[in-house]
This record gives C-alpha cells, sequence and structure tokens, in this order.
C-alpha cells in the first residue's frame, strides 16, 4: 500500500508563488513516477506535470510550462511542485498521484493523495 500526503496550499495573491509537496510512504519512492494533477470547482481533474522514477524526464501541461516545475528527492521521499507566476486559473485542489510509468493520463495512476487547495486572487 503506497500513501501520498499533499501539504503547501493555500492563498497567494496573482504574481505570487508556491511550493506544494507531496510525501511519499509505504513504499519506496524511486519505484513510481508521480504526477500532479488539479481539479477547479466544476471542472474536470486535469495533468499538470510528471516526473519519472529517478527524475531523468519530466511532462508539463502547456498551460504551466515555464512557471511550474516538478522535482523529486527519493532519499527523503518527497516530490516538490515549484509554482511561480501564479494565475487566478491555476486556483484548484492539487493532486499527486504515484504510478509504474510517467504518463499525462490519471488513469494510469494507482495511488493518489487527498488533496491541497491552492486559491491564487487577482
Amino acid at each position: 500500500q503506497v500513501q501520498l500526503v499533499e501539504s503547501g496550499g493555500g492563498l497567494v495573491q496573482a504574481g505570487g508563488s508556491l511550493r506544494l509537496s507531496c510525501v511519499v510512504s509505504g513504499r519506496t519512492l524511486s519505484s513510481y513516477a508521480i504526477g500532479w494533477f488539479r481539479q477547479a470547482p466544476g471542472k474536470e481533474r486535469e495533468f499538470v506535470a510528471a516526473i519519472n522514477w529517478n527524475g531523468g524526464n519530466t511532462y508539463y501541461a502547456d498551460s504551466v510550462k515555464g512557471r511550474f516545475t516538478i522535482s523529486r528527492d527519493n532519499a527523503k521521499n518527497t516530490v516538490p511542485l515549484q509554482m511561480n507566476s501564479l494565475k487566478p486559473e491555476d486556483t484548484a485542489v492539487y493532486y499527486c498521484a504515484a504510478a509504474w510509468l510517467i504518463s499525462t493520463n490519471n488513469e494510469r495512476y494507482n495511488y493518489w493523495g487527498q488533496g491541497t487547495l491552492v486559491t491564487v486572487s487577482s
């Protein structure tokens, strides 16, 4: 069993930054690719960023490319998501999830955290 816990969400003004963290427990983090997804009110969950097991490959949604950075520290079992130049449209609940292989498809992810709320005010 794998558990994922997100933290770092909060309220920030447009143009500001937040750093989300995903802590993985239960199994070795290096066994999994990790993805970040988000869901805004009334919208479907959408892909944000993903990183493969050793950090050698990353994917980003076009909407966050150049503003968000995903990384991982397998020794600390954490996968941060650095979010800069935040926009009101980035407001959502952010989830991290674990999969065997890196993917932008949320159906490929087997384990999910409970989410952390990010609110960007204009």
